[in-house]
């Protein structure tokens, strides 16, 4: 009896060894991913082109360029981000963003800010990367400070604005400033009033396990960041595709004759339009009828809140922390934007 008693200890953690590896199993990505994978690519296009060809107006037409646009533009570096995420995940040692972050988390947000310069991507890029982060240790106000400033101040970015806005270097300094303000305002908000349940877990698992693949790894959280931010990155898309048809542009004439009014409206612009943050600089210096600062708060503006980044950060984050923390963004960075730009333009 002693030795039969002294192995039901030993069946129970098999048995939780057992269902813990089951869990696992059940979390990788599905068999058939390449499969899922080739359909999500193929499957919206053919809708697509079946509504222009049984609709052959102008603006079904245009609603399918733009949808595809938008979607063509993004897709690079939501690549290249997804790629970094399953990097950062399989090779990068657990303690070392604790170790180069300051210990003091009102510390680590300016110093994240500041490090978005390193990611030549857009802000499809920076959702996988702050999820990583944050499922690294780092923590979430420091990974959100770099989630709004990547996408806003890397040198890609930058230059597209000067070579956008030619002998203006103070519109390339006025973006700068107002994005990384917005972004550091916006992590030391998170640390006074955000709250741990806004945020959804994450469930599956990050960093390298001992006795498995890294490059195994790699692969399975780019497929895992891929396929669950591409879905969200076509809603956007089309979502963006909806407001260029259904909008006149009378009604940007009627917005460009009153500063505040150009202000606020190109800022909602830039949230529905979901123009990729190296082509948003091209797209503001076309509006030449709106004053210099209107048009930098749309540069602001749009690589920290658009339609496809907050479908991008519900799908990640969840529902309750992508509403809350966009409209406090927003409000953020136009005020950035018209304190900086009243000073600079």
């Amino acid at each position: 009896m002693q030795k039969t008693e002294a192995l039901v200890p030993g069946d129970q953690a098999g048995a939780v060894e057992e269902g813990a590896e089951g869990e696992r199993e059940s979390a990788e990505p599905p068999r058939y991913w390449p499969l899922l994978l080739v359909g999500a690519a193929v499957v919206p296009g053919a809708l697509l082109f079946l509504l222009g060809r049984w609709g052959d107006a102008p603006a079904v037409q245009a609603w399918r360029t733009v949808c595809l646009a938008v979607v063509v533009q993004a897709l690079p570096f939501l690549l290249l981000g997804t790629a970094l995420s399953g990097a950062i995940n399989a090779f990068v040692p657990e303690g070392l963003f604790n170790r180069i972050l300051p210990r003091r988390p009102a510390l680590a947000v300016p110093v994240a800010g500041v490090a978005g310069v390193v990611l030549p991507g857009c802000e499809c890029a920076s959702v996988p990367v702050a999820n990583s982060l944050i499922s690294r240790g780092v923590t979430p106000a420091a990974a959100f400070a770099f989630l709004l400033s990547a996408p806003a101040i890397n040198p890609v970015v930058l230059t597209a604005t000067a070579i956008a806005f030619p002998g203006n270097p103070a519109m390339v300094l006025a973006r700068l400033l107002a994005s990384v303000v917005t972004a550091v305002v916006m992590g030391w908000l998170w640390l006074r009033f955000g709250r741990a349940e806004w945020l959804r877990p994450v469930v599956r698992h990050t960093g390298h396990r001992p006795g498995h693949s890294r490059l195994g790894e790699f692969r399975r959280g780019f497929q895992h960041d891929f396929l669950h931010a591409g879905g969200f990155l076509v809603l956007g898309a089309m979502a963006a595709a909806t407001f260029n048809v259904a909008v006149p542009p009378s009604v940007l004439d009627t917005f460009a004759a009153e500063p505040w009014l150009s202000v606020l409206f190109l800022a909602a612009l830039a949230v529905l339009l979901a123009v990729c943050s190296e082509a948003e600089a091209f797209l503001a210096a076309s509006l030449t009828g709106f004053p210099p600062v209107a048009r930098l708060a749309f540069m602001v503006v749009g690589p920290m809140v658009d339609v496809k980044l907050i479908a991008l950060q519900a799908g990640t984050f969840g529902r309750a922390f992508a509403v809350r923390f966009s409209a406090a963004t927003v409000v953020v960075a136009v005020a950035a934007s018209v304190l900086i730009g009243g000073v600079l333009l």
